[in-house]
C-alpha cells in the first residue's frame, strides 16, 4: 500500500504549481501516521533564488508545529514544485535535507511524485493511491 492523498488535494498541488510554472511553490503537508495526507497548506517561498530552490517561510513552519502540540494536525512533511520537470530529488533537496525521515511529495511537469526521506539526504520512492 502507498501513500492515500485525496485526488482534491492531487489537484490543488498541481494547480499550484502551474500558477507560476517558472519558480518552485512549495507548502506543508499534515496526515495521519505516515501514509495518509488529510491536508495540504501552501506556503510562501522565501529562497533566495525561487526559480531553482524552495524554502518554506519560517513563520508558517512555526506556527504548524505549535498547532501540532497544542492538538491540531500532524505534520508529515513538504511539498514542491521542480519547473525544471524532474520528479527526483535534487541534489539541493538531498543538502537540506534535515535528516528526520519525513514525506516529499514533487510536483514535475503534470505528475506528482512522492518520496520518503531515510535521513541525511536520502529518499526512497513511495507510490501514490489517488482517492475520492
Amino acid at each position: 500500500m502507498g501513500l492515500r492523498i485525496s485526488r482534491a488535494l492531487h489537484a490543488q498541488m498541481l494547480e499550484s504549481a502551474t500558477r507560476t510554472p517558472e519558480r518552485e511553490v512549495c507548502g506543508l503537508i499534515f496526515g495521519t501516521g505516515d501514509d495518509t495526507v488529510t491536508d495540504i497548506q501552501e506556503c510562501v517561498n522565501v529562497a533566495d533564488n525561487p526559480e531553482d530552490a524552495f524554502e518554506i517561510d519560517p513563520a508558517s513552519l512555526i506556527a504548524a508545529h505549535k498547532a501540532e502540540r497544542s492538538g491540531g494536525p500532524a505534520l508529515i512533511g513538504c511539498y514542491h514544485s521542480h519547473p525544471n520537470g524532474v520528479e527526483k530529488p535534487s541534489l539541493r533537496d538531498a543538502e537540506s535535507d534535515l535528516g528526520a525521515p519525513s514525506l516529499w511529495l514533487i510536483v514535475a511537469g503534470n505528475q506528482l511524485a512522492a518520496w520518503r526521506s531515510t535521513g541525511s539526504g536520502m529518499f526512497e520512492r513511495v507510490e501514490i493511491d489517488s482517492t475520492d
